[in-house]
């Protein structure tokens, strides 16, 4: 099989595509040929032994799949060769077949395909476990989504008008911000780029507040961090719940007598963790994101396909923050 391999730290161009020997799947475990990889920030990051996993080299990155079950370990049982699965994989992805425990897979509608469906998992596993469990969402809550035109924004976007919330769109161009209105954005807010300075921190902090409304926001959902969080914070509503989802722009420094001043809370989202720790709870989210698909109150907006060849050219893309939607690499 092919593999794209990181075998020295760096960025995507040192990534190397090699022949490797067909995985055995071992007890419990399946072996799946894989379809279709999407690509998460977590991989621009990993190969730069910038995440908090930090796998022995040579490894690949990619860290959620789609495909077909191949083969069987001893064990497994309610699996067939065949069967459409997706995973979490952490990392492993960006090769062609993969052996995965039978516990981390999830069997794939016939009505969804393997591209769309490679591009689920994270994105809105991340975003359905933020908005419900640490964010608390309810039908009349106004959110703000910093960099909703990512795979991560447009599912925060998706998923709030999904439960009934007002939603608010912060985006860097006039072309994303049209890829939120599609999803069903209720405004945007289109900022410029970081670094800021007072004067333009707090010129956006009014943007911000002006599209949220007199009350604030009762949910601030931070992909972005840097220079864009504080003015978010600023915009946030009495008892508000500001969910740290990521930083691409960097690790925030918040003045925490705004968290005094609003009565609001700052909450982590880590769905990686939330998935080990409340397995269960995580399988019945992923069962509701699939039955909202069906529904068609979500559709994960698949905006360029790749082949494994040019993989590192995906990864490329998403660390620039250039992409809209998911970016997926087919194999």
């Amino acid at each position: 099989m092919k593999a794209q391999l990181s075998k020295a730290v760096g960025g995507p161009e040192t990534l190397v595509l090699e022949e490797l020997p067909d995985p055995v799947p071992g007890k419990g475990e399946v072996l799946v040929k894989v379809a279709a990889c999407a690509i998460n920030y977590p991989d621009a990051l990993i190969i730069r032994d910038m995440y908090q996993v930090k796998p022995p080299r040579p490894f690949a990155p990619g860290s959620e799949i789609s495909g077909t079950i191949e083969a069987l370990g001893e064990g497994v049982e309610g699996w067939e060769i065949g069967d459409r699965i997706l995973a979490g994989t952490g990392f492993g992805g960006l090769q062609e077949k993969l052996a995965l425990s039978a516990d981390k897979i999830f069997r794939v509608p016939d009505s969804v395909s393997l591209p769309e469906a490679s591009a689920l998992l994270m994105t809105y596993g991340t975003t359905i476990h933020g908005l419900k469990d640490r964010g608390q969402i309810k039908a009349g809550d106004t959110m703000l989504v910093l960099g909703a035109a990512g795979g991560v924004g447009l599912s925060a976007v998706e998923l709030g008008k999904a439960y009934g919330a007002r939603v608010i769109a912060a985006v860097s161009s006039e072309e994303k911000a049209e890829a939120c209105r599609k999803a069903g954005a209720d405004d945007v807010v289109i900022y410029p780029r970081a670094p800021f300075d007072k004067d333009t921190s707090k010129q956006l902090a009014s943007a911000f507040k002006d599209a949220v409304g007199p009350n604030g926001a009762d949910i601030v959902y931070d992909i972005v961090g840097g220079d864009y969080s504080e003015p978010a914070l600023r915009a946030i509503a009495w008892e508000g719940r500001f969910l740290v989802v990521g930083f691409p722009a960097g690790i925030a420094k918040m003045p925490l007598n705004l968290t005094l001043l609003k009565s609001c809370d700052i909450r982590g989202v880590f769905w990686g963790a939330f998935t080990m720790r409340e397995p269960k709870k995580n399988a019945e989210n992923i069962a509701e994101l699939f039955q909202l698909w069906e529904d068609g109150k979500i559709s994960p907006l698949v905006s360029e396909t790749y082949p494994l060849e040019r993989a590192g050219d995906a990864i490329a893309k998403l660390e620039s923050r250039g992409a809209i939607g998911k970016l997926v690499v087919t194999m």
